[in-house]
C-alpha cells in the first residue's frame, strides 16, 4: 500500500491584489497541524473515494500530468474544504503523489489551476518563501525566510469556497515591498494583521473576532483566510498564553490547533 500525507495551510499572511489592477497575490501560512492522507492499494481499474473529487476530474487531472492510475485510493481531509485550509489544493497533489508524480512542482500547480481554477502552493517544500499568484499558478517573486514562531488558530465562520473569477481584493502592493525587506517576526505579524484588517474592511465580516483576540491575548499580530474561516493569532516561540485556546473556543472558534512555523531562529 502506498500512503502520502500533504500538508494544508491556515490562511495567508499577506493577500490581495498587486495593484489596483493587479493580479491576486498571496503569501501562504503553511500549518503542519491540517492536510490530507491518501492511501493506495492494488486492484484493478480506479476507484477513488473520501475526496471531494469526481472520478472524471481526477482523471482530467491525472491526465494533464501524463499520469495514469490503477488501485482504490482513499483521500481524507482533516479540515472541510472552503475554510481556507488549502484542502482542495491538498487533494489533487497527494492524488498526483500517489499516482508517481516526482516532477516540476510549478506544472503540479498549473495542473491544479486547469483542474480548479485557483491554487495553493503546497506542492513546493517551502511554499511560504514565495509570493504566489494563485489564479496562474505563477510564483511572482521570492520571499523571505520567516523566524520561527508559535501559532494558535481556528476557524471561525461557515465555508467560502475560493471563486479563481474574483478579484475584489484590497491592493496590498505596499505591504509586499515591506515584506520583501522585512526580518523580525514582529514587522512580519503586523504586515498580516494589516492585510488580514484590509480584507475584512473591504469584503466583511465587520464583526470580525480575531483582532479583539490577538490583542487581549499578547499575541504579536494575527491573520486570515482572505477567503474562509481559518484565523490564526501569531506569537514568539513558547509565548502562547495557557489559557488563550479556552478563550479561543468561548469566543466561537472551532477545531482550536496550534503549530510551529518559519525556519529561522
Amino acid at each position: 500500500m502506498n500512503s502520502v500525507r500533504v500538508a494544508g495551510h491556515c490562511g495567508e499572511w499577506l493577500q490581495g491584489r498587486l495593484g489596483p489592477s493587479g493580479p491576486v497575490v498571496l503569501v501562504t501560512l503553511p500549518c503542519n497541524a491540517l492536510g490530507v492522507r491518501g492511501w493506495q492499494r492494488d486492484a484493478a481499474g480506479l476507484r477513488l473515494s473520501g475526496a471531494g473529487i469526481s472520478m472524471l476530474r481526477a482523471q482530467h487531472f491525472l491526465r494533464r500530468l501524463g499520469l495514469g492510475m490503477r488501485g482504490r485510493v482513499l483521500l481524507r481531509a482533516s479540515a472541510p474544504p472552503g475554510l481556507g485550509a488549502g484542502m482542495s489544493t491538498a487533494q489533487l497533489v497527494a492524488l498526483a503523489r500517489l499516482a508517481g508524480w516526482q516532477g516540476d512542482p510549478l506544472a503540479l500547480a498549473r495542473a491544479c489551476v486547469a483542474c480548479e481554477g485557483a491554487s495553493d502552493p503546497l506542492m513546493f517544500p517551502a511554499p511560504e518563501r514565495m509570493l504566489w499568484a494563485s489564479r496562474a499558478g505563477r510564483i511572482v517573486q521570492p520571499m523571505p525566510a520567516l523566524p520561527q514562531h508559535d501559532v494558535l488558530a481556528g476557524f471561525l465562520g461557515g465555508p467560502v469556497p475560493t471563486d479563481p473569477h474574483d478579484n475584489d481584493f484590497a491592493d496590498i502592493s505596499d505591504l509586499v515591498d515591506d515584506w520583501s525587506r522585512a526580518q523580525t517576526l514582529p514587522a512580519f505579524a503586523a504586515m498580516a494583521s494589516e492585510s488580514a484588517a484590509r480584507c475584512l474592511r473591504h469584503r466583511g465580516p465587520a464583526d470580525d473576532a480575531t483582532a479583539r483576540l490577538a490583542r487581549d491575548s499578547g499575541a504579536l499580530g494575527w491573520a486570515i483566510a482572505h477567503t474562509g474561516a481559518a484565523r490564526a493569532l501569531i506569537f514568539a516561540p513558547g509565548q502562547i498564553p495557557a489559557d488563550a485556546p479556552t478563550t479561543m473556543r468561548r469566543a466561537g472558534f472551532r477545531s482550536v490547533m496550534r503549530f510551529r512555523g518559519g525556519g529561522r531562529p
